[in-house]
């Protein structure tokens, strides 16, 4: 039987959200092993000057304990 653990994550992105959430996931493997999967709780963006400057996500990472 596997026990999993979940965590929250957040990151940032100036190109998209889907970006944001690639650098997170490979951030997290530097620390955490078998990570199982990401769910995106929440995106945001910062907008300055009528543009979008900053993409952001908000992650629930689930990974095996050993």
């Amino acid at each position: 039987m596997a026990v999993l653990k979940v965590i929250e994550v957040l990151s940032n992105s100036n190109k998209s959200w889907e970006d944001a959430t690639k650098k997170a996931v490979k951030e997290a493997t530097k620390t955490l092993k078998n990570i199982r999967s990401v769910y995106v709780q929440d995106q945001s963006a910062i907008v300055k000057d009528g543009d979008v400057t900053e993409f952001r996500v908000n992650l629930k990472v689930t990974f095996e304990i050993e």
